[in-house]
């Protein structure tokens, strides 16, 4: 298995729900910016709208760090507007939601399960220069918290602009990180 950590984004080109509207997504619409990449099994299920509107909730948050958010799952961009038109839950996302229906693109970052035709829950943070940092695969049974993602989101973003620092365990905006060197492993 090839690592997905520091590989390029792959290209794509992916119909959308968002805002109302249906629009394509390609990965060019990504280049120079974070993204955060929210893959789920389903729409209308159980789990997922409960990660999906805990991430909208986050998402002003993240737009303010400079980070787009798009949510994938092998439904259709039709199936995305039916569920945002029946479920007050979802008409709360503000966010991009992918449609991958081939299941493409939930392919090429390894998440999509071939006898079943969906996702697992999948989290990738890709860098402005298009480099994954950040991937993170959950059974489906297992929700996320779209709190450990801001975290982790700041964390990548610190080390990306502060040379040669890395961020320990539990390291939250504004806390003490660390610069590895010889001392250090006599610490830990």
């Amino acid at each position: 298995m090839t690592p997905i950590i520091n590989s390029q984004l792959p290209e794509f080109n992916v119909q959308a729900f968002h805002n109302g509207s249906f629009r394509s997504v390609s990965n060019k619409d990504v280049e120079g910016k974070w993204a955060v990449f929210f893959f789920y099994p389903a729409d209308f299920t159980f789990v997922c709208p409960t990660e999906l509107v805990d991430l909208a909730e986050k998402y002003a948050e993240l737009q303010s760090m400079g980070v787009e958010v798009y949510s994938v799952s092998t439904d259709s961009h039709f199936v995305h507007k039916a569920w945002h038109d029946a479920s007050e839950s979802i008409r709360k996302i503000k966010y991009p939601m992918l449609a991958d229906p081939t299941g493409a693109l939930s392919r090429a970052f390894g998440v999509l399960i071939e006898e079943e035709g969906m996702a697992y829950r999948g989290t990738f943070v890709v860098n402005p220069e298009g480099k994954i940092k950040l991937a993170e695969v959950h059974d489906n049974s297992i929700g996320r918290n779209a709190d450990e993602l801001l975290r982790k989101v700041e964390a990548a973003q610190f080390v990306a602009t502060h040379d040669g620092e890395v961020c320990p365990a539990k390291w939250k905006r504004g806390a003490e990180t660390l610069k590895p060197s010889i001392d250090l492993v006599g610490k830990i």
